[in-house]
């Protein structure tokens, strides 16, 4: 019968295995697709079409791998069918697959620009030295395309990280440790997906004992693996499993493999071509099966039942027995001579040259009864010596079993070693960065600190300067001192102020020794003896003034306005000479009827009075003022007021006189000039007419020139 033909699992998700499957068979391996990884699209692409729409923000996008790239397309093109790439925008790859998949939508090189790891491109070379697809040739990929600051040029820029739910992180962090701004956004999911029932079968044929090889490409597909194993297969079918050859494309992978028990494991590197030669290297150093024989067979040349049941079963690869005992060896060795004539009638069959036919039979003598008797004596020995063959064989197979448990012990420790060496590894290269990290950080800040020494030796230095100047430093303050005052005497006249400062500058100066300072302290003794000698204008007393003439204009009765009063009839009281006294007799009063004559008299003329006034009116129009007219009329007048209250402020006579004799007429020809509130206010206009407001001030040039002329003598 013919061997058995080899297969490899592939355990790619599903639709993804064409190309390496139609590889596998032109080598002559049966391909046989056990998807270990279900792809489905992410429950949420609103982040992603958000970034979508925002590739002009981005400095770099980067896919980490090809089902990133068709699923983010895939949802690029349902949200927008005219969508194109922008030509300056560009994509980083981890491997040859990601650059076939751009391909594949419309993005290659020239026309854009794809950083890729080296071997990754269309025009790699197959014969490249074991090429790296992974994070760490992605990033010196783009460490090498952005020039010579690497991935320091993305520093303040951002980076879009399109990727699975989960994953590594290294790419985002290292992007990150260099001042990058990374955005990673889900294109898909990863599910374990539940393999059909005819799957599973062709899973049990080849754990039976067909010559197989499995190729595990994530080391998620590893632990889904694991997990699908426990479930549906025996403890036999898991032990086989383990022991199977692994094809891994990356170290990563085949280090996920060893911590799951696998023990068979071949690192094959990126790409089909690597993983098709990997394949047919493991599947072809498996010898072929020997033949089947029937039941009867026996092996030839005298070989034992021991060693014809250690040959290996069709279809499996010739291994060298671990579980042979010596007592094994020692019983196959073991052949009755009586069972020469069986063992030489079956030789035929191996193959081998014939065995001469046996002598005739002798004669039965009595010397040969007795030499058999003789022979038949001796069974005791040869029961001792089966008996102890038989200790020798169990106590082979003990310390057989024994040391296979050892050597499980031992490759258990050693997985683990190893698990612990990786994540120590681990650890160790996150402690680098950690490490990079803080250097880059105290670099920075050792140059904050030298900035700061900086500052401060110049602010010492200032000191100094400052304290070796302190003669320059007085005449300055005192200069601005005086500068100041002379501006406020000449734009307000406030001599009290300028006084006072030119007082509070020779107190200054008076602190210092310098005598240089002597001609300043007289310059200003003559400014402070020109001040005092200034007649003070009491400028606050006067805008008072105004300020209650202003506050009275709306009590002050128009000229149209005086109340008059109306006669009324009453009881004149009696005069006093009627009025009977103490010192009188009664009979000297008046009589009532001349007392209610008079009083009658009174009352009509009173009557009479009443109804014709004459007044005497110099202004006729003052009387034709109707009263919402007033209104207007008095605000008038408080502008003209409050107008001479700012030329008194302001030291403009004219402007002060002007006003003051306008609203001095509109109140004599407006406003009733018999009453007394008007008499009063026209008296408080005439006192600030009266005085005097303007004085000539003096300046203060004689102190300002003597500070002059010391500081630029100095």
């Amino acid at each position: 019968m013919s061997a058995l033909r080899s297969t490899a699992v592939i355990t790619r998700p599903a639709g993804q295995s064409a190309g390496l499957a139609q590889a596998l068979e032109q080598t002559g391996i049966a391909a046989f697709e056990f998807p270990l990884i279900e792809i489905a699209a992410a429950p949420d692409v609103a982040p992603l079409h958000d970034a979508i729409a925002r590739l002009s923000d981005y400095a770099l996008v980067v896919f980490v791998s090809p089902n990133a790239i068709d699923q983010a397309f895939k949802a690029i093109v349902a949200h927008r069918a005219d969508f194109a790439w922008p030509p300056s925008l560009p994509l980083a790859v981890v491997g040859p697959g990601s650059v076939r998949a751009l391909a594949r939508h419309g993005i290659a090189p020239p026309a854009r620009r794809v950083i890729a790891p080296a071997g990754a491109g269309a025009t790699a070379d197959p014969g490249d030295a074991e090429p790296r697809f992974d994070s760490e040739a992605l990033l010196a990929a783009i460490a090498v395309d952005f020039g010579p600051d690497g991935l320091d040029a993305l520093s303040g820029r951002r980076v879009l990280l399109v990727r699975g739910d989960g994953g590594r992180e290294l790419l985002a962090d290292t992007l990150r440790a260099h001042g990058a701004q990374v955005e990673a956004v889900a294109a898909y999911r990863r599910l374990t997906p539940e393999p059909k029932l005819d799957a599973w079968q062709r899973v049990h044929r080849l754990l039976g004992g067909e010559p197989h090889a499995w190729l595990l490409t994530s080391s998620e597909g590893v632990r889904n693996l694991d997990n699908l194993a426990r479930d549906h297969l025996t403890h036999a079918e898991i032990d086989a499993l383990k022991g199977a050859p692994v094809i891994a494309p990356h170290a990563r992978i085949a280090e996920t493999a060893r911590r799951s028990g696998f023990v068979n494991i071949t690192v094959s590197g990126a790409g089909d071509a690597a993983i098709v030669r990997a394949l047919h290297d493991v599947l072809a150093a498996r010898p072929e099966a020997a033949p089947q024989r029937s039941a009867p067979d026996r092996p030839s040349d005298g070989a034992s039942a021991a060693d014809a049941a250690s040959a290996p079963a069709p279809g499996l690869s010739r291994a060298p027995s671990q579980t042979q005992t010596h007592s094994q060896r020692a019983q196959s060795r073991m052949i009755d001579s009586k069972d020469s004539k069986a063992a030489a009638a079956t030789a035929g069959t191996s193959g081998a040259q014939a065995v001469p036919p046996l002598p005739p039979n002798v004669p039965f003598t009595p010397y040969e009864e007795q030499k058999r008797r003789r022979f038949g004596s001796g069974w005791l020995p040869w029961l001792v010596v089966l008996l102890v063959i038989v200790a020798a064989g169990a106590g082979g197979f003990l310390l057989n079993g024994k040391l296979e448990r050892v050597e499980r012990r031992i490759a258990a420790h050693q997985q683990s070693n190893d698990a612990r060496a990786f994540d120590t590894r681990i650890k160790t290269d996150q402690t680098v960065d950690r490490m990079h990290q803080v250097d880059s950080q105290l670099a920075a800040l050792s140059g904050k600190v030298s900035d700061m020494q900086t500052q401060q030796a110049a602010l010492q230095m200032s000191l100094q300067q400052l304290a070796g100047n302190r003669d320059d430093w007085t005449l300055a303050e005192v200069e601005q001192t005086i500068s100041a005052a002379s501006q406020q005497l000449q734009l307000t006249g406030n001599v009290p102020l300028a006084l006072f400062a030119l007082q509070s500058a020779d107190a200054r100066l008076a602190a210092s020794n310098s005598p240089q300072v002597v001609s300043i302290r007289k310059a200003i003794a003559q400014d402070i003896d020109k001040l005092k000698q200034t007649p003070n204008i009491d400028l606050t007393g006067l805008a008072i003034k105004l300020d209650d003439a202003i506050a009275q204009i709306d009590t002050l009765p128009l000229t149209g306005e005086v109340p008059r009063s109306q006669a009324r009839p009453h009881l004149a009281p009696l005069p006093a000479a009627s009025a009977p006294s103490a010192g009188k007799a009664t009979d000297a009063a008046e009589p009532a009827w001349k007392t209610w004559m008079r009083t009658f008299v009174m009352d009509v003329r009173a009557q009479l009075e009443s109804l014709v006034s004459v007044r005497r009116i110099d202004n006729a129009d003052a009387m034709l003022i109707a009263p919402d007219q007033g209104y207007f009329l008095r605000e008038n007048l408080k502008m003209r007021l409050l107008s001479a209250r700012l030329a008194l402020l302001s030291r403009n006579e004219a402007t002060l006189k002007s006003d003051l004799h306008a609203a001095d007429a509109a109140l004599a020809r407006y406003f009733d000039a018999a009453s007394p509130a008007t008499r009063n206010t026209r008296d408080l206009l005439r006192q600030v007419d009266s005085a005097t407001t303007h004085v000539d001030l003096p300046n203060l040039n004689t102190s300002l020139d003597a500070l002059h002329q010391v500081k630029g003598r100095g």
